[in-house]
């Protein structure tokens, strides 16, 4: 499905979820099981306003999307469905006031169940990874 639908999946990602048009998430790339995203700083993401850092919740969330999007390329119907079992995200450094870059591959993807380990990055460095796990249900599977 993505190599024929590809434009139109990036303007969904973008535009279609709030989430992702409140943040202002940028799709970076795109391929079959991997994208990276961009998330630029502003004021309503921040956790710690003495230190002016990134919400520690708002990169879960963030990581959690980039999770789900990989699955999205693996979509075979629109009717397909995705939804987070489970998340893990270390924090490995603090978020600063600059742009966030995360991507995301699939560990493995499997009839009902897939995996996948997401990264953040802020000027190339490290800042936080994660592992998530979601249920993946295909359409013609569902039937």
């Amino acid at each position: 499905m993505l190599n024929q639908n590809k434009k139109e999946l990036v303007k969904f990602i973008e535009k279609s979820i709030p989430i992702h048009n409140f943040l202002s998430l940028k799709v970076l790339e795109l391929e079959d099981g991997y994208v990276k995203v961009s998330v630029p700083y502003r004021k309503e993401v921040v956790g710690d306003i003495r230190l002016n850092r990134w919400h520690g919740g708002i990169i879960a969330t963030i990581m959690d999307s980039v999770g789900g999007i990989t699955g999205w390329t693996h979509f075979t119907s629109n009717n397909d469905k995705l939804a987070t079992i489970d998340i893990r995200v270390d924090y490995l450094k603090a978020a600063q006031a600059s742009t966030i870059i995360v991507s995301g591959e699939i560990v493995r993807l499997g009839n009902r169940i897939m995996v996948t380990k997401m990264k953040a990055y802020q000027n190339e460095a490290l800042i936080s990874e994660g592992k998530a796990v979601y249920s993946f249900i295909r359409e013609s599977m569902d039937k």
